[in-house]
């Protein structure tokens, strides 16, 4: 185990390459812990004079630092009569931090806010408690599914989802011609009539070799690229013929990193592209008149919407305030799970909120890229957060390169890239 957390520790988290929601920053990922409160509003100390001390919860991250401030303040004003505050700390490298302090009431964190698909390798540290160990499950209720399942681990409800990521398409308005198809298949039409790559001209642009960027079309045709425990399915046969059903859209895409098919779009080369919402501000700057249409809206031959992966960025709690600091802990839960955060969130930070009540506010549901990400929530995946994920994305970008860019045999670079991976989880033991 001490291996598997080893491995873990070395490996940048796939949502780390993402901008925070549509925040006009570079930042990654968010990450964050927080730190005592009550759920009374009376504070577990107590002055003589019968005045209540107020606790502060200490959480950290490692993410936007705006976003995380809109979180402080929406949940300081909720905590006012219940002498509880929370303070957000940005710590660099959260996870090896975590592994430093998460068991450290003096020096480590309360809580922390981060990405989703770290939280298997927390729990396999022993650092974390489930958050029934301090609220009720009914706390929580009004979280959109997915982002409750991402949440999850073993069957135990560890994370308190607050906002999500995930991919959707957007395209030029300007450039684009006649409706947005509802299909895959009329889509690659489109492709076909508007793409010239001689010219470096495209009507979609996609990192199409790219796991991330790919899962949408696997998980869709019912593949996968590892379940939950943890068996790789890069030679599953859903999962091939996914890849080739992708290759056909691969070869009228432009053969480019994050940063070409980015500035393709960016640059009126491209009149649509497969992206997240970190990608909404530089659009804007580059003055693209910017439709969005979320990927459940397309479906693919065998009847079933494209399921992107998604991203939620959740609130966890230390074992040790857990213990020690319950009631607080339990307030600030509370706080976190009142849809006013998620108004908050969408309206001053462009972020999908995890809280479905947050949706009846029009300036939440009237934002279009927001909306599109509630509706992709419908069929998105969470990232699996088992920590043997870590070592997959290499073999599953291996695979895809070797099919899209070097014209290799399907089921021949499958089982050889299955085995690999199969290796690889093997060494984390």
């Amino acid at each position: 185990m001490k291996r598997k957390i080893a491995v873990m520790l070395g490996v940048t988290m796939a949502m780390g390459l993402f901008a925070g929601c549509g925040a006009e920053n570079s930042e990654t990922s968010s990450g964050g812990t927080v730190t005592g409160g009550t759920e009374t509003g009376v504070s577990e100390k107590e002055k003589t004079d019968g005045t209540a001390d107020t606790d502060e919860i200490h959480i950290w991250h490692d993410g936007d630092e705006t976003i995380m401030q809109v979180i402080e303040d929406q949940v300081n004003d909720s905590l006012a009569e219940d002498h509880v505050t929370v303070k957000f700390e940005k710590k660099s490298g959260l996870t090896d931090q975590i592994k430093l302090y998460g068991n450290d009431a003096e020096s480590g964190p309360d809580m922390y806010l981060y990405a989703h698909d770290s939280l298997g390798t927390f729990v396999e540290m022993g650092v974390l408690a489930p958050i029934t160990d301090v609220i009720d499950e009914s706390v929580y209720a009004d979280m959109l599914p997915m982002t409750q399942e991402a949440g999850q681990y073993k069957e135990e409800q560890y994370l308190l989802p607050v906002y999500f990521e995930t991919l959707l398409f957007m395209y030029n308005k300007d450039t684009w011609e006649g409706e947005v198809p509802s299909t895959t298949e009329d889509l690659y039409s489109y492709m076909e009539a508007h793409t010239d790559t001689a010219a470096g001209t495209y009507a979609v642009v996609n990192q199409h070799s790219t796991a991330y960027n790919v899962a949408p079309v696997i998980n869709g045709f019912g593949g996968y690229i590892i379940d939950k425990d943890a068996k790789p399915g890069l030679n599953d046969e859903k999962t091939k013929e996914a890849i080739t059903y992708n290759k056909k859209f691969a070869e009228l895409e432009a053969d480019g990193d994050y940063n070409t098919v980015t500035a393709l779009f960016n640059e009126g080369k491209a009149s649509a592209i497969i992206g997240g919402p970190w990608l909404v501000s530089g659009i804007r700057e580059a003055g693209i008149n910017l439709g969005i249409r979320s990927l459940s809206d397309f479906t693919l031959p065998n009847g079933e919407a494209l399921a992107p992966y998604a991203g939620v960025q959740g609130i966890g709690v230390m074992k040790h305030a857990a213990d020690t600091k319950k009631d607080a802990i339990a307030a600030v839960l509370k706080a976190l799970a009142q849809p006013e955060v998620g108004v908050a969130l969408a309206s001053q930070a462009n972020c999908a909120p995890a809280n479905a009540k947050s949706y009846d506010t029009p300036e939440v549901s009237e934002n279009e890229m927001i909306a599109a990400m509630k509706k992709t929530a419908e069929t998105a995946q969470p990232m699996p957060n088992i920590p043997e994920m870590s070592v997959m994305w290499g073999p599953a970008e291996s695979l895809l390169a070797a099919v899209n860019k070097s014209g290799e045999d399907v089921d021949a670079a499958a089982d050889q890239y299955e085995e690999e991976a199969e290796t690889a989880i093997a060494d984390m033991q």
